[in-house]
């Protein structure tokens, strides 16, 4: 569809706003809507009400009383600080929100597509990770044109919204399924091996199953050296040069920097009395989750955070396959047999050390290491095509809204 300007504009006086429809008017937020912070609610008094209870970045538990009238909105005041929800149910408002409580001759879902087109999370202060003051939403320049081309507007926000979001979701789930089918090739690869009449032996391990005849299982720390970390934190230094490697920087195999704590080179000593982990040694974590792997890079001096461990093979030819065998569904596997069908925040030393592993001839652990690589490479390239369409129609969605709300478009004529 091929959108039109408005045939006259003027300016609106507000920068962020720019040129907008002559015929709408220009008010500060709060002579159109007014803002409340939500209410105290203990996590003890979330109950299997029939109310959800929204915080700010949407439900968050039930409640069998609500403070808000439906059709409403919130938006993040602390935690995920300028999140817009529209709610179509009455609902409770959680103090970690504001919530809509006055309308004044507006529509409130293009209130909701308003506050999606304000940079609103730039306007959050106070704290290192950020808080929202209603008040300085209310003092914002807004444009209100006239109600019934607010519903017009929103309308079409929801109709064209919605088609795009029906195209992300797909894009979503074909992530998903590449991801399923990735880790279904691995898993094939590392215990059957990529000759398909190879003869066939029962491992002695359940869940492993038949795995060729001349392969070997043997258990972790037959294979590589186990390291376990100290149990407990080295002190953090702002100016250290140290890397503190802990369970929330092995993300997606790969060393995740966010959030990155270092400490100094006393405490480095004192960490690594185990030894340095070595390039190319495997990063394991045993708790928050269990079973987040990644690679050691070149040229990183770190030391092991809480719950973190370092799998140096024997054997630095057998890395790579033992590195495919730990992406496989088999790790999983073995988590749920030591779990017993419960949910495991942990593994101990003890059972880390003793998972099953199979030890393949290093000809062959090396094609399969070369299948599995260029495996790998085409279904990244395919999850990052599918996420940078996911991009592209995201900041679409997000310019739309703003063009429709802003009167960069006119969508007066608009038919579903």
């Amino acid at each position: 569809m091929k959108y039109h300007a408005y045939a006259a504009y003027k300016d609106s006086g507000v920068e962020w706003l720019g040129d907008v429809p002559e015929h709408w008017e220009v008010k500060q937020a709060k002579h159109v809507f007014i803002l409340q912070r939500g209410h105290d609610l203990s996590s003890d008094k979330f109950i299997e009400g029939i109310y959800p209870v929204f915080g700010s970045n949407g439900s968050i538990g039930h409640h069998n009383e609500y403070t808000t009238n439906a059709p409403s909105l919130t938006v993040g005041r602390s935690g995920s600080v300028g999140e817009v929800n529209y709610i179509e149910e009455n609902f409770w408002a959680h103090n970690t929100s504001l919530y809509l409580k006055e309308v004044k001759n507006s529509e409130v879902k293009f209130i909701y597509y308003l506050l999606l087109a304000m940079d609103i999370k730039s306007l959050s202060a106070g704290s290192a990770v950020g808080s929202l003051d209603r008040n300085n939403i209310h003092a914002i320049n807004i444009i209100h044109p006239k109600i019934t081309e607010q519903q017009t507007i929103s309308n079409f926000l929801d109709h064209e919204t919605a088609k795009i979001d029906t195209l992300i979701e797909k894009q979503r789930r074909l992530i998903e399924l590449l991801k399923e089918k990735r880790q279904a090739v691995i898993s094939h690869a590392v215990t059957k091996g990529l000759n398909p009449n190879a003869p066939m032996k029962d491992s002695g391990v359940e869940w492993l199953g038949e795995v060729p005849e001349h392969w070997e299982v043997k258990r972790l720390k037959n294979v590589a050296e186990v390291i376990d970390c100290r149990n407990k934190t080295p002190e953090y230094f702002e100016d250290g040069e140290y890397l503190v490697i802990r369970t929330t920087n092995v993300k997606s195999q790969e060393l995740n920097m966010n959030g990155a704590l270092y400490t100094d080179e006393k405490n480095f000593k004192i960490w690594t009395q185990r030894g340095v982990p070595p390039a190319g040694s495997i990063l394991f974590t045993r708790e928050a989750p269990s079973g987040e792997i990644c690679l050691v890079p070149e040229n990183l001096k770190f030391c092991l955070g809480q719950r973190m461990m370092n799998f140096i093979c024997h054997d630095s030819e057998y890395a790579n396959y033992l590195f495919d065998f730990l992406l496989s569904d088999c790790l999983e596997r073995y988590i749920e047999s030591v779990s017993h069908g419960s949910t495991v925040s942990h593994l101990r030393v003890e059972q880390v050390e003793n998972i099953p592993v199979l030890v393949v001839p290093y000809d062959e652990a090396k094609q399969i290491h070369e299948s599995l690589s260029e495996i790998k490479a085409k279904y990244l390239r395919l999850t990052e095509k599918s996420n940078s369409a996911i991009e592209l129609m995201q900041e679409r969605r997000t310019a739309l809204i703003s063009a429709a709300v802003t009167g960069k478009i006119d969508v007066r004529d608009w038919r579903e």
